[in-house]
């Protein structure tokens, strides 16, 4: 029974990431003719990710409100920091973002921060979170850095309608197995819910967002892989967190309220001071961002030990 656990704990984390990458296939065949510029389409489109979300309801729904709060907090830091590292240390992501766009990356987890502090995360709170990332998404979308516009894959409609049921339909499928797995392996190894949650279920159901920010990267196109980092931690310090806690309040334990919090509203400051101080991420930078991921996971371990 507990390798059936683990089993059914890596089927959800397959089958939410395929159905997001149906999904979000479709959504972008679907707006394919707006004639944006490849940032802010990017930011806006590419940060919407349906496994994270479906990840952390599904945690939430299952009783396990720490690790639901690890998909966006765990989720955050994953990006600010290892995901932009990595993309960094495979190509220079130069040049950077306008002020405006840093200002808006630095101040994405602030009201979460706040919000947050007290160890609960209600309705309330959530709407406000959801109010909140309307208004840094406009702002962000707003400063985008002048290039070329988004291409334009073609698409028909009713494959892509298809196509964005059939992503709904592994996500909700996905999520649903993944919080039960979760809790079997909770209850078998006597793991952390919240260390699982914020490092090995985040980076799990990210993974692939490594790649979409070394392929850009690798291709000189610097603005859609940085659109692709900044958007998408505004819409999980924001967005994912906001709704998660509208479907059910978040009760945050110790470790959570002291550590995955602070350290998710710090990374992304920290990403944008970098990018303002070198004008984009160089190796340097990158492998900096890298080694304060790893310094996380191990005060993330140490913390859930004592």
């Amino acid at each position: 029974m507990s390798w059936l656990a683990v089993l059914l704990l890596i089927a959800g984390l397959v089958l939410v990431v395929a159905g997001a990458e149906l999904f979000f296939e479709a959504v972008l065949a679907s707006a394919s003719r707006l004639h944006v510029s490849a940032f802010a389409f990017t930011a806006v489109v590419s940060g919407f990710e349906l496994e994270n979300l479906a990840a952390g309801i599904a945690l939430d729904l299952n009783g396990l409100p720490d690790a639901a709060a690890g998909t966006f907090l765990g989720g955050t830091t994953f990006l600010a920091l290892a995901v932009a590292g990595l993309g960094a240390l495979v190509a220079p992501l130069r040049p950077g973002l306008p002020r405006p766009a840093l200002a808006w990356t630095a101040a994405a987890g602030v009201p979460l921060l706040v919000l947050g502090a007290d160890g609960r995360l209600g309705r309330i709170d959530g709407a406000i979170l959801v109010a909140w990332f309307a208004v840094a998404l406009f702002g962000l979308a707003r400063s985008a850095p002048p290039g070329p516009p988004a291409d334009a894959p073609p698409g028909r409609v009713v494959p892509i309608l298809l196509r964005l049921v059939a992503g709904l339909g592994l996500l909700s499928v996905g999520g649903e197995l993944l919080g039960e797995s979760l809790r079997r392996v909770v209850e078998r190894f006597g793991v952390s819910a919240t260390l699982l949650g914020n490092t090995a279920i985040a980076a799990s159901v990210e993974a692939e967002e490594v790649a979409r920010v070394a392929v850009p990267a690798r291709r000189g196109r610097s603005d859609v892989a940085l659109g692709n980092i900044v958007g998408t931690v505004v819409h999980f310090a924001a967005l994912n967190g906001g709704i998660i806690a509208l479907v059910r309040p978040l009760e945050l334990g110790d470790d959570s309220r002291a550590l995955h919090l602070p350290v998710a509203a710090a990374s992304a400051a920290v990403l944008a001071g970098l990018l303002a101080a070198g004008d984009g991420l160089g190796r340097r930078a990158g492998g900096l961002l890298v080694a304060l991921y790893v310094a996380y996971l191990v005060a993330a371990v140490a913390a859930s030990l004592y």
